[in-house]
């Protein structure tokens, strides 16, 4: 099978499952993955990417395989952006009320 195949292959659901495994270690069931499984599930991801991560996050595979590198400002920009559209509730459970 040749890259193209292995790519074309690749549900998002099966895509979800190798990145939580390149992510953790672990399949979603717990199982430790191999040295050989770990360096095969991160070739699949990155292939995947490379062809179907068109908002890339930092450092990650873009659509067209280029590595996605954003500026710290950028990523400030991204992350305040997502605080003020998230409704948090803040506790501190040793101030009394």
């Amino acid at each position: 099978m040749d890259t193209q195949q292995l790519i074309d292959v690749i549900t998002p659901e099966a895509y979800q499952r190798l990145l939580y495994a390149v992510e953790t270690g672990k399949w979603p069931e717990g199982t430790i993955l191999s040295a050989q499984q770990r360096d095969s599930c991160i070739q699949a991801v990155m292939l995947y990417q490379s062809k179907h991560n068109a908002q890339p996050e930092h450092m990650t595979v873009a659509a067209g395989g280029e590595v996605c590198l954003k500026s710290k400002s950028e990523l400030k920009k991204q992350f305040q952006t997502a605080q003020a559209e998230e409704d948090i509730l803040r506790v501190n459970p040793n101030q009394a009320e």
